[in-house]
């Protein structure tokens, strides 16, 4: 994918997920401001971001902490390639599958990890495969180290109602709503021409894009503990929208 069609779809992405997440670059600021917390002294930090999709939230950690090496890690060959070519900062792009426990292994970092992020992609993992990524990130990361996670976690009982509710009411207040959706986003894309080996590769890929983990905030907190941090909660919400930071 040449530079200008990767950062037309780049832009044309982040403008979808404000749809779904309105205070989206507000959330990308506050894992920034855990991760430069986290690194602070540190010459050169090291970074993974999982999940990293086109990466959106690795260019702006990138523009953020110029100095440090950030990795970003995606099963998708389509994604990345537009990650790759859309790339504006020195930031490396693995591909790797967060289900298969190798996947720390792709990422190719020498020494212990400082930081390791996500933005709305661990919804996707079951709580085993999550209990397997946190244990892992847990066992690479430093003592001190940080898992910054930006998602949408659900709230226990009846509160979860609510969340929604104030979600859909703040999306109507920025004017978001009518924003293209997920699903012709990724239409579009695929009927881009000049696509075909892209998506002839990526339909190799199993992904499971069909149900979320229905995971509440609590429960991804229990896990995360349960892989071995020291400590974890929320730092920031809006609705079921959450930073959860474990620290390890």
């Amino acid at each position: 994918m040449d530079t200008i069609t990767a950062r037309k779809w780049l832009d044309r992405w982040d403008t979808q997920q404000e749809r779904y997440v309105a205070d989206r670059e507000e959330r990308f600021r506050v894992v920034i401001d855990v991760v430069r917390q986290a690194t602070a002294g540190i010459a050169k930090p090291r970074i993974v971001d999982i999940g990293c999709g086109p990466g959106s939230l690795a260019e702006r950690l990138a523009d953020a902490l110029p100095h440090a090496e950030i990795v970003g890690v995606d099963a998708d060959p389509l994604l990345l390639d537009m990650a790759n070519s859309a790339a504006r900062n020195d930031v490396r792009f693995v591909r790797a599958l967060l289900g298969d426990p190798a996947w720390a292994d792709a990422v190719g970092m020498a020494g212990e990890w400082d930081a390791v992020v996500s933005s709305t992609a661990l919804h996707w993992l079951s709580p085993t495969e999550l209990a397997q990524v946190f244990a892992t990130a847990a066992g690479r990361l430093r003592p001190g180290g940080v898992l910054v996670n930006a998602d949408n976690m659900h709230l226990a009982g009846p509160l979860d109602e609510f969340a929604k509710v104030v979600l859909a009411e703040r999306a109507k207040r920025v004017g978001v709503v009518d924003n293209e959706d997920w699903r012709s986003w990724w239409d579009a894309l695929l009927a881009e021409p000049g696509m075909d080996a892209l998506v002839a590769e990526r339909s190799k890929v199993t992904y499971s894009h069909d149900s979320s983990s229905g995971l509440t905030v609590g429960e991804y907190v229990a896990l995360l503990t349960g892989a071995g941090f020291a400590a974890a909660g929320p730092v920031w919400q809006f609705g079921d929208d959450h930073v959860v930071v474990a620290v390890r």
